[in-house]
């Protein structure tokens, strides 16, 4: 009676030899077990080319460690690579054909010592647990690449095992991140017949609890697909409202689910996916996208083979006439084109994986063997014979491994498992229509609680609109009346608030000393703002100083011409007084300009206040003396002796005084002070003086108001008095556009805040003193510079030409 063969798909002879079993092919038909016949072999299908490169890479792998010279510079590895169909049967006959020999053929089962030191696989996890069951009485130790279940991580039930991808906990708790980060509170869940798939849900479950993310239904893929049981699946997840769907399935499960799925015409799904198949090159093809497009999920770490494609393309049939695992063909075919899964070697993460654990094995014999007698771990300090090594020996040696492969530390934790990482992975459409696997964000599983995942959430393509997206940071929720909590309205926050967080339930108020940004994201200082040496500072200062000079070369002028008729005949005295008194309130504005300090405010308002107080007492005077001289028409009337000089300085002293006395009394009860105003715009502190008093402050521009008016009513009564020179219409003029500024400046100072208040205010003591110099002196100044012939006394105490 013949036995059923099984042959290894790849076998290499060397000192030490290494076992490799991988899903070659991801379906298997089961055979008929009704008893009548001697039963025949599992029969796999469905040739997989991503895991027939994961076996050619371990192949390069060996390669090129037997050709370092700094790593088993002595010693050679052979390997002895078998198909396990993805199916815990095929893989358990593999693994004893593995202990055994090449083949079944060679010797009976269980007839000798294991030849192997270690082994590398499986892919799936209820093949690894069969497999590590197996392996475990002869403690040969096994490195999985692609076997993620939390269950693995229990030392009392596999000391042996070994992985080179994070165990399934991280996983499930990055998936409950990312279905709470996306407020996806209704869900479906789709898992595998297998260890798997219950273990990874038993684990998303636990992580789910307390959450507000609910499961809609739970379904399971058979282990033997049954076509019925699927389309009922499929119906489930049709009619459910759970439009976001997590599937923990492999590969092989996963292929004729979503041909049934796709045959179905399901649309508006969104597939949250594993890592054992977001990135499978089977769902590459340009059919899958329009049903799995926008798919999501957490990939493990890619890496870099530098010699992988070219080594890739060195397989062919003709090398291996005999080897069942490769497919035939003519060998005029593109392997880029027809076998582009195979040849995917652009971002490779499982074959990286499966290159990891070689060199994990390689590095730990290499240790090994370069122990060096009575410094060894064993008993007595000894090391392990290089021609008699034992697997619970090479054991010790991977536990305690760490090395560098491509720029990554690769290690082992007490429990077998490595460093928890993944890359989160959107299915996006390509340029010819195939799928694209697009890296949008990391899960790092080192980092602390609720930093573990980033992701950038603008460069996802999501399969299905939810009922609201996420408010980004600079905005808050507001729930829609009568819907439901998911669904909500994005407000951007008001003025002076901001929230930092995505999907913040409210805005938070800035310090006072504090604004929002342009995106309301963070606060930043207020911008200070006060009447600076900017564009419009500038220009009063400029302004003041010129005014003050003009005022000085009319006093220049006057003091050089002082014995002629029209500096005497007006007072020459009044007028230096006068010219003096401009010069300072054209001074007075320059202390409105630059950041407010206690004595610039202090100074402001009393400053100029007084020099406008004397500048009025002066006018005052002089217009008194007017009216007196030209009033005193009876013979021997004294009117004037009233207004002689002493009378006119008591006058101009006493007038003076009063503002004096005003402003003192002002500044000793409650002085102008500087302040920084943040009522009138929020964003901005105004650096300004408040007055202290309103009161004095009214006071003294309600007396200099009045000084003002009494020169103007009368400087009016004495315009039409005789003479070629009448300075009462002067005088009249210079007060009528006085009076008409500082009317104008009072309501525009009132609605005028912060430095906008002191540039008003520098305006009109500015546009008043050049009201003044140039009513009162411009015409003294044009006879006496050109018309000389009309400075005399004659002419100026004739009557005017009627």
């Amino acid at each position: 009676m013949l036995r059923n063969r099984f042959h290894p798909g790849f076998v290499a002879q060397g000192d030490y030899v290494i076992g490799g079993i991988f899903p070659i092919h991801y379906n298997q038909e089961m055979p008929d077990i009704n008893s009548m016949h001697s039963p025949t072999p599992v029969k796999c299908n469905g040739f997989d080319p991503r895991a027939f490169r994961y076996a050619q890479t371990m192949r390069l792998a060996v390669e090129e460690i037997n050709q370092r010279t700094e790593l088993l510079p002595d010693y050679t590895l052979g390997y002895k690579i078998f198909d396990s169909c993805s199916y815990p049967l095929t893989g358990q006959r593999a693994a004893l054909a593995m202990l055994n020999g090449l083949s079944e053929d060679d010797s009976p089962l269980c007839s000798g010592a294991s030849p192997l030191l270690a082994v590398i696989g499986e892919s799936g996890s209820s093949q690894s647990i069969v497999l590590s069951r197996i392996l475990q009485p002869f403690r040969i130790p096994m490195i999985s690449y692609f076997s993620s279940c939390a269950c693995l991580s229990d030392r009392r039930k596999f000391p042996t095992f070994f992985r080179v991808i994070p165990n399934d906990d991280y996983q499930v708790k990055a998936i409950a991140q990312l279905l709470i980060r996306f407020n996806w509170t209704w869900v479906g869940l789709v898992r595998g017949d297998r260890e798997y798939g219950r273990f990874a849900v038993q684990g998303l479950l636990r992580e789910l609890q307390g959450t507000k993310v609910c499961v809609a239904y739970q379904e399971i893929i058979p282990l033997l697909y049954n076509r019925q049981r699927i389309l009922e699946i499929i119906q489930v997840m049709r009619i459910s409202s759970a439009k976001v769907v997590v599937s923990f399935s492999s590969v092989g499960e996963m292929t004729p689910f979503l041909r049934d799925y796709m045959m179905q015409n399901i649309t508006g799904i969104q597939w949250v996916a594993s890592e054992a198949w977001v990135t499978a090159s089977v769902f590459t093809v340009s059919k899958y996208y329009p049903y799995m497009g926008g798919t999501i999920g957490f990939g493990i770490r890619k890496g870099h083979i530098s010699r992988l494609s070219d080594y890739l393309q060195t397989v062919n049939p003709q090398m291996y006439p005999n080897n069942i695992l490769l497919p035939p063909c003519s060998g005029q075919e593109s392997l880029l084109e027809r076998h582009s899964a195979y040849m995917n070697t652009s971002r490779p993460r499982v074959a990286y994986n499966v290159y990891k654990a070689v060199y994990a094995i390689a590095h730990s014999l290499h240790n090994l063997l370069v122990c060096q007698p009575g410094s060894g771990p064993f008993q007595n300090n000894s090391c392990a014979p290089s021609n008699n090594i034992q697997p619970w020996q090479l054991q010790y040696y991977l536990q305690e491994v760490t090395f560098n492969i491509a720029g990554e530390e690769v290690n082992f934790d007490l429990k077998g498992d490595s460093i928890p990482y993944y890359d989160i992975i959107n299915w996006q459409r390509g340029t010819g229509g195939n799928t694209e696997f697009v890296n949008v964000g990391l899960f790092d599983g080192t980092k602390p609680a609720g930093e573990e995942l980033v992701i950038q959430e603008d460069r996802i393509i999501w399969a299905v609109s939810i009922c609201s997206a996420s408010c980004h940071p600079g905005s808050r929720k507001a729930v829609r009346r009568g819907e439901p909590v998911c669904c909500f309205d994005c407000v951007p926050c008001d003025n002076g608030k901001i929230s930092n967080q995505t999907d913040s339930i409210e805005c938070t108020f800035c310090p006072e000393d504090f604004w929002s940004n342009k995106d309301r994201t963070a606060c930043i200082p207020k911008k200070v703002e006060f009447l600076a040496y900017d564009s419009l500072g500038i220009t009063l200062t400029v302004t003041s100083v010129v005014g003050a000079c003009l005022t000085i070369a009319v006093f220049a002028v006057f003091f050089y011409h002082k014995n002629t008729a029209i500096v005497r005949v007006n007072n020459s005295e009044l007028s230096f007084f006068i010219l003096l008194s401009l010069t300072l309130c054209f001074l007075c504005s320059l202390v409105f300009v630059g950041e407010p300090t206690s004595w610039s405010c202090m100074l402001r308002h009393t400053a100029f206040s007084i020099t406008f107080s004397l500048c009025l007492s002066c006018i005052l005077g002089k217009t008194l003396v007017v009216l007196a001289a030209f009033t005193a028409t009876r013979p021997g009337d004294n009117v004037m002796k009233w207004l002689g000089p002493k009378q006119q300085r008591v006058i101009i002293f006493s007038c003076t005084q009063v503002q004096v006395v005003t402003c003192a009394a002002w500044l000793i009860d409650a002085p102008p002070f500087p302040s920084r105003n943040t009522q009138y715009e929020r964003s901005k502190i105004i650096l300004e003086c408040s007055v202290g008093s309103s009161l004095a402050f009214w006071c003294v521009l309600g007396y200099i108001g009045l000084q003002a008016c009494l020169c103007f009513v009368l400087a009016f009564l004495a315009r039409k008095l005789p003479g070629n020179f009448n300075e009462a219409k002067f005088i009249t003029f210079s007060m009528l556009i006085f009076c008409a500024v500082w009317l104008a400046f009072i309501p525009a100072y009132i609605s005028s805040p912060g430095n906008y208040a002191d540039a008003v205010e520098s305006f009109a003591i500015l546009a008043s003193s050049f009201g003044l110099l140039f009513c009162l002196f411009s015409p003294k100044c044009y006879i006496i510079l050109l018309k000389p012939e009309k400075n005399t006394k004659q002419h100026l105490m004739a009557k005017e030409n009627k």
